[in-house]
């Protein structure tokens, strides 16, 4: 009898103390079921850390900057295991393109800047603190068109049309364009690639192509380009400088750069002379009406 009433109280107690805490939302948790409460306990203890500052170092800056490669034709540029190449499309951009230049020269770094003939032209000043930042600013076209949809004289003009606007917005600062180009979205033909190549331009082509124009995070876009760079070991980057989330994703990408070791080349024409190779022109009377 006296152990049934001691059994008793022990369950009383139990059942009491049970009634200080939030009820259980499943009182009947499994051993599975208890692991997945503790995870997600876990979980919301954790959460917050996610609203915190990201870790210093990750922003920790340093000198990346490798070595500067003279190039005259495209075949020059060959890249050591890695050493990579910054290129930044369709530039200038204000209130973007500034920024961009103040991460890289935190970085220690140089680009190419291939700039649209167009955004040159409404912005001078800007195209010319690119160059006089130590940066080598190439022609983008004038209005990004897709030159494989146009005749192969309209598709020379607007090479051309872009060309000299670009070169007019340096010259104000007295500055020089580098006979450097690429197709707008990477859309060629064989006769203007040939064309450029036999006219000294160096046609910059893309082994990673950052798809920072997606409407991804910044954390994204340079997982995305990291994981491409570490396939291939090295090469030449497509970046744009004028979205906001590029602006954003830079300085984590460059970090990232700098913690596995690689290293930027800086790319500059053999020729820093706009008169040392021939220009391609819009006027050309004797090709229209034979292309």
């Amino acid at each position: 009898m006296l152990s049934r009433v001691v059994l008793s109280a022990v369950l009383l107690s139990l059942a009491l103390t049970g009634c200080a805490k939030p009820p259980s939302p499943n009182p009947t948790f499994t051993q599975v079921a208890d692991r997945a409460a503790i995870t997600n306990n876990i979980f919301k203890v954790s959460a917050p850390m996610l609203d915190q500052p990201m870790p210093e170092r990750i922003f920790a800056t340093g000198n990346i900057g490798g070595r500067t490669l003279a190039v005259a034709t495209t075949t020059d540029i060959i890249l050591r295991p890695g050493e990579v190449v910054l290129t930044f499309d369709d530039g200038p951009r204000p209130h973007k393109t500034e920024r961009i230049l103040a991460t890289l020269n935190d970085f220690g770094a140089k680009a190419t800047f291939l700039m649209l003939g167009s955004a040159a032209q409404a912005h001078p000043k800007l195209a010319q603190t690119v160059a006089a930042s130590g940066h080598t600013v190439g022609s983008h076209t004038f209005d990004h068109t897709d030159l494989s949809t146009l005749t192969s004289q309209a598709a020379l003009d607007e090479i051309a049309r872009g060309e000299r606007a670009v070169q007019t917005a340096l010259a104000g600062g007295g500055q020089t364009m580098a006979p450097f180009f690429r197709f707008p979205y990477l859309s060629q033909t064989g006769f203007l690639r040939t064309n450029l190549l036999q006219g000294n331009m160096v046609v910059l082509d893309v082994d990673i192509d950052s798809k920072d124009y997606y409407k991804d995070t910044p954390e994204v876009v340079v997982a995305r380009t990291i994981v491409k760079l570490e396939a291939r070991g090295s090469g030449v980057i497509l970046f744009h400088d004028i979205h906001q989330r590029t602006v954003d994703m830079l300085p984590l990408f460059l970090a990232e750069l700098k913690d596995k070791g690689y290293s930027v080349v800086r790319l500059v024409p053999k020729d820093t002379s706009i008169f040392g190779r021939d220009m391609i022109t819009a006027d050309a009377p004797l090709l229209r009406g034979t292309l």
